[in-house]
């Protein structure tokens, strides 16, 4: 008994710390309320039908600890020799019934209105990708990727990072490197498909949860009433790097979301680091990031490896790492490989055709320029020192 009584005494005092280190109100013990509509009405429901359970809950328990007391053998009852009773059936099987049917109502009023997209004055594509989201506000002839922060993604593909390597440690692996631009007090339409598996778009604060499945386009919609960052992630295991997509939402007065609108179809980068707009979303992940690199001169060694350092960061990284060593037994190593050190047609044979049976594609889609900065970087860098340079040229004649 001694040792229960300690163990007690030390949850106690456990309890007590958290509770004097901060109020409860500002741990996250619940679900957000959320700065929409929808998301009101969906907290409401939980807060309803959780009440509901604890009273059915202290109902339940209390009748069956009162037995327990009331009717133990140590008293000398008897026990009831009674089999069943037609009466306490009903009850326990109508009483269900009746609150099942009342919360139904406002639950379906809730569900209704979560699919309710009519008279949406801004529609947003949101296709999914491994590992990232590509946006296209098919109103105004914007489109871009996201991804997560380039530094949060090489901070975590070291083997013990410190508190040097990792920026931002409040939202260290939420950040990505364009955001969610949307307009306050309107109503956004989301339209959610996939390019490859099956992910989920996810934002709490907007009670906006909807699966992008290949070939497939599912729908809902928000209405944000107060400016901030709002916060998600991919909410659906889509592989490997499935916990490095997060989604980032900014919602912004509408004067301020007009300019940033002018600022991308003007072909401007955003102080907040978002992507150029294009008239045509490209047709991978991969070809938005490589248009994002600087030009570089076709022999110029030093700019070659400056854009092909940025091409690789954001396009082979994923695999093979920032480091260049790859994933031992998934994706081989760039550092000292027979292919980055070997013979220079080799290398962009490689690259041009891909690995048939492996998860090495082609990359011919890319520019010859491209094609030759990153070559020119996997050789010269990662720990590589061939000393050779890769010309657009090289890989022109390749093709």
């Amino acid at each position: 008994m001694s040792k229960l009584r300690q163990a007690l005494a030390l949850f106690a005092a456990g309890f007590a710390g958290i509770v004097n280190a901060e109020s409860l109100d500002a741990v996250p013990l619940n679900m957000p309320v959320g700065v929409t509509e929808i998301s009101r009405s969906v907290y409401g429901l939980h807060m309803t039908i959780f009440w509901v359970c604890v009273v059915i809950g202290i109902l339940v328990f209390g009748v069956m600890a009162y037995s327990i007391f009331a009717h133990r053998k140590s008293r000398g009852v008897t026990p009831a020799t009674f089999h069943e009773s037609h009466t306490v059936e009903m009850i326990w099987t109508a009483v269900p019934f009746l609150i099942l049917v009342v919360l139904a109502v406002p639950a379906a009023k809730t569900l209704v209105a979560m699919e309710d997209s009519s008279d949406s004055e801004l529609t947003i594509k949101i296709t999914g990708y491994q590992w990232k989201w590509h946006y296209d506000y098919l109103d105004h002839d914007v489109a871009f990727f996201s991804s997560l922060n380039a530094e949060h993604n090489a901070a975590r593909q070291l083997n013990s990072p410190t508190a040097g390597d990792i920026p931002s440690m409040e939202t260290y692996l939420k950040d990505v490197d364009n955001e969610l631009v949307i307009p306050v007090g309107k109503k956004v339409r989301f339209l959610h498909t996939s390019d490859d598996v099956i992910h989920s778009w996810w934002v709490p604060a907007l009670a906006l949860k909807k699966d992008a499945i290949p070939g497939y386009i599912n729908t809902n919609w928000a209405k944000v009433e107060e400016p901030g960052v709002y916060r998600g992630k991919c909410a659906e295991l889509c592989g490997r790097d499935h916990g490095f997509m997060p989604v980032v939402v900014r919602a912004v007065p509408q004067e301020e979301f007009d300019a940033w609108l002018v600022e991308q179809k003007g072909g401007n980068v955003a102080a907040g680091g978002t992507d150029t707009a294009v008239d045509e979303a490209p047709a991978t992940a991969e070809e938005a990031v490589v248009e994002e690199a600087a030009p570089a001169a076709a022999d110029d060694k030093d700019a070659l490896m400056a854009k092909g350092q940025t091409i690789y960061n954001n396009v082979c990284a994923g695999c093979h790492q920032v480091t260049g060593a790859g994933l031992p037994g998934a994706f081989p190593a760039i550092t000292g490989s027979a292919v980055a050190t070997g013979d220079k047609a080799g290398h962009i044979a490689l690259i041009l055709n891909g690995v048939a049976g492996s998860a090495m594609s082609s990359y011919a889609w890319m520019p010859d320029e491209d094609i030759a900065a990153v070559l020119t970087y996997q050789r010269n860098g990662l720990g590589n020192s061939v000393g050779d340079v890769v010309t657009a040229a090289d890989v022109a004649a390749a093709r």
